[in-house]
């Protein structure tokens, strides 16, 4: 039962690990070349950026929409085994997340074409992304059994999840139409370390009144995980080279796929304007090390039964395992290594800002529609000091699309530094304040931005904690 219980509690702690990708500051914050990952089509006026190694993109998200560590651990007095039963077992549902997301980009770097009103650029990142639903019914059995539940009725779909370590590689070309319209696109080569999902599965487990026995258990069950990269990974950890196989995984040794990027800006009028993004549109062939679970079939078992007279001669033998054999041959565990593909959990932004006050850097004299850092070659939108509007975020994951909404104010003051004010309401919380800070010095980019800042007196009650941080070299101005 203690096993039981630190399982449980490890799940409880993914809860308050990371959270899903929704980088609600860094949108539609043009100054940050990163802005370039979530919308492809961002308006930029750089001549070229390289992004330091390992430090241009990190970031890093906590957050649970049901519980938080101060409610399982806090020191109040309360048995933990009591607080986890009242706080989780009898709270969480099949919706409640345990959810982790991680990216850190290795190398980013970009460059203005011979034609100025296109800019090239590429990178590679890692990520780590998990998501799991509470398995509300498999928690109560391990937690209490199903002893004394007659007439209850177990359901074994409320497993779901799915989870995968990769490697990506990616392309892009920005290219300015007109004065009024940006696109862009990213090509992305998927590069899978590990994978594992299970998020089809059906069936109940029922106690009836029995015929023979007192109590008669049905079983109809409809179960697969697949996995891939998990064994390799296991073999190599074995022979003491799990670094060297990883590090083949990730550069192109494991699963491979592809997928792309999409993404626009488009100025309405001369202070409104709209942006949007679709991203990891793309599929991975799980083909180097899969390996899929099944347990598909129906029976219904009363316990062991024992004639004593009619069994006399054989009590020696191993009735448990004639029970467990007699549910095997019903009910099936199947294992194969058949490929497989998985789809990217695709991901959606919008938003519509209205800019005012005076022009940065040009003074509020000037007319022209020029950034002051650009040079001749292509004609850029003024920047004002001011920004206001709302994003919409939504990601695709197993039980549904997940939504959130964004309000920001941006404020520029002159070109070395600007920030970003955010209040976002998801289903992970409903008081989310961000503040992201954007600070040019000379070629030296820096950024920094955390989410939720009403939580930080007390983490560990807080439902959700972020923060983003990077560092860049620019250089400003396009090239003729």
């Amino acid at each position: 039962m203690r096993l039981c219980y630190f399982l449980f509690m490890v799940c409880i702690l993914l809860t308050l690990g990371v959270k899903a990708q929704n980088k609600q500051i860094l949108y539609d914050f043009n100054e940050i070349p990163q802005s370039l990952s979530v919308n492809p089509g961002v308006e930029t006026d750089f001549k070229w950026f390289a992004g330091v190694p390992l430090l241009s993109g990190i970031s890093a998200y906590g957050g649970s929409n049901a519980i938080s560590v101060n409610d399982i651990f806090a020191s109040d007095g309360v048995d933990i085994n009591l607080k986890f039963r009242e706080r989780a077992l009898d709270v969480l549902t099949p919706k409640d997340e345990l959810s982790t997301t991680v990216q850190m980009e290795y190398l980013s770097g970009g460059f203005r074409s011979e034609n100025p009103n296109v800019f090239y650029s590429f990178g590679g990142y890692l990520e780590f992304d998990n998501i799991s639903y509470w398995p509300k019914d498999y928690a109560y059995l391990v937690f209490d059994g199903n002893a004394g539940q007659l007439g209850r009725s177990y359901d074994l779909g409320d497993l779901k999840t799915r989870g995968s370590l990769m490697n990506v590689l990616h392309f892009g070309v920005n290219k300015k139409v007109d004065r009024n319209l940006t696109i862009g696109a990213r090509g992305k080569i998927y590069s899978g370390i590990t994978d594992y999902s299970s998020t089809s599965n059906q069936g109940t487990l029922r106690n009836t009144e029995g015929q023979n026995n007192r109590i008669s258990t049905n079983l109809n069950a409809d179960l697969l995980l697949r996995t891939s990269g998990l064994q390799a990974l296991d073999e190599a950890n074995d022979s003491e080279t799990l670094g060297n196989e990883i590090i083949s995984r990730a550069l192109f040794g494991g699963d491979l796929g592809l997928g792309f990027d999409l993404g626009f800006t488009y100025h309405l009028s001369e202070r409104t304007t709209v942006t949007g993004s679709l991203l990891d549109v793309g599929f991975i062939y799980h083909s180097s090390d899969p390996k899929s679970y099944s347990l598909n079939g129906n029976t219904t078992v009363e316990g062991i039964e024992i004639d004593v007279l009619e069994n006399f001669a054989s009590l020696d033998r191993d009735f448990w395992q004639d029970l467990v054999d007699e549910i095997e041959a019903e009910v099936p565990f199947e294992t194969d290594t058949k490929s497989y593909v998985s789809f990217r959990p695709t991901k959606l932004y919008a938003s519509i800002r209205n800019d005012f006050g005076e022009p940065v850097g040009n003074g509020s004299s000037q007319s022209c529609d020029c950034t002051a850092g650009s040079s001749a070659g292509g004609e850029l939108r003024t920047k004002y000091r001011n920004s206001f509007g709302g994003q919409l975020y939504m990601i695709n994951r197993p039980r549904g699309p997940q939504m959130a909404l964004t309000g920001f104010y941006t404020r520029r003051i002159g070109n070395v530094l600007a920030f970003k004010g955010t209040y976002t309401v998801d289903k992970f919380s409903q008081t989310n304040v961000g503040l992201g800070m954007n600070l040019q010095a000379g070629p030296v980019n820096l950024y920094v931005m955390a989410d939720n800042l009403l939580s930080y007196n007390n983490i560990a009650a807080t439902n959700y904690a972020s923060f983003q941080f990077g560092l860049n070299i620019i250089s400003w101005g396009r090239s003729k």
